[in-house]
């Protein structure tokens, strides 16, 4: 039983191996847990009520997980395009992209621009309009989605300030 856990557990960890993969690292992460869990509590007891806590608790903690990394991509990737937008001026644009080290996800690129400042002086704020450029494929033509958001200095950097997530517009980046 053990055993299996370690393969279902394996399993999971190099699904992150594979790009778009956040539905079976999500579910990968969560099964894994749950096999882990039980295995873990026949060995620790024989009380029912005691190995499902134990189960639960496993695959509660993997989900949190999961979220958690999935929120470290998202905000690697507002982070960049905040960074590209931060220098412009309005009606300025510049090229965005993120490579990311944890592969749930995507690498994306596209374009920003400034359209407008929202307040400047102690609180530096600006909306821009992004893209989220996809690059032609056999199956398909190159496309791009725009997306309006918020970007705010703190200190030296710009960072994101839109609400997240404010609508169902782009994942749980906005």
């Amino acid at each position: 039983m053990l055993q299996a856990a370690a393969t279902l557990t394996l399993m999971a960890v190099l699904s992150l191996a594979c790009s778009a993969c956040g539905s079976l690292y999500s579910e990968g992460a969560q099964t894994g847990a749950g096999i882990a869990g039980a295995a873990i509590a026949a060995k620790v007891t024989n009380n029912a009520a005691v190995a499902t806590g134990i189960g639960l608790g496993a695959v509660a903690a993997a989900k949190a997980g999961v979220q958690y990394s999935e929120r470290v991509v998202h905000r690697n990737t507002q982070d960049s395009i905040a960074k590209a937008a931060g220098s412009l001026d309005v009606g300025g644009v510049a090229p965005w992209s993120i490579t990311h080290s944890f592969p749930i996800e995507d690498d994306e690129h596209g374009r920003v621009t400034v359209s407008r400042t929202i307040s400047s002086g102690a609180l530096d704020c600006k909306e821009i309009v992004f893209s989220v450029d996809r690059d032609a494929t056999k199956e398909a033509a190159a496309a791009s989605a725009f997306y309006v958001a918020a970007v705010c200095r703190d200190g030296s950097a710009w960072k994101w300030a839109s609400a997240e997530p404010a609508t169902d517009r782009w994942g749980a980046l906005q």
